[in-house]
């Protein structure tokens, strides 16, 4: 029988947990996409464990994703604007392919109903096609594209996606 949960990482233990998996997933994940150099810079600076911690200080929240009581993944979000950003959704390698993305995205959904949020709305890299088809197969939509200059000559260059709820 599967146990699927998503727990709120109340602890430094399970931010540091977050950012450990964060640095395995990105390496292994985005090297072939954005290149080592990039990976190494977004890990340091939107990944790891100070810089999750001062994500939460400004707002975020943060969910690690267990199946069978294995650590699975994790999600980040934040509210704006009564809309929810789902700023980071990630699964390790092998727990892709179980359908944790489709329970994950379940159960945003119903936190944006309880919170009376209208919409959920994400950036993924135009390059992460799995990713993307993912997404547009949980019945996100494509709505516009952005690049966005993140320093030391590095840029997301990005699809907007949303899900109205």
């Amino acid at each position: 029988m599967e146990n699927f949960k998503v727990v709120p990482a109340a602890t430094d233990s399970a931010v540091g947990e977050i950012a450990s998996l964060a640095e395995v997933i990105w390496h292994e994940h985005f090297t072939p996409i954005i290149g080592e150099a990039q990976v190494r810079y977004m890990v340091d600076k939107f990944q790891s464990f100070p810089a999750l911690k001062e994500q939460i200080a400004g707002g975020y929240e943060y969910f690690q994703i267990f199946n069978n009581d294995i650590f699975s993944g994790y999600i980040g979000i934040h509210e704006e604007n009564n809309e929810l950003f789902l700023s980071k959704l990630y699964l390790a390698k092998e727990s892709r392919g179980q359908h944790l993305a489709t329970k994950a995205f379940d159960f945003l959904k119903n936190l944006c109903r309880e919170r009376g949020l209208e919409k959920i709305w994400l950036t993924c890299n135009k390059y992460n096609t799995h990713t993307l088809d993912v997404y547009h197969h949980l019945g996100l939509s494509t709505t516009r594209t952005q690049v966005a200059d993140i320093g030391e000559g590095y840029v997301m260059d990005d699809y907007i996606l949303e899900y109205e709820i």
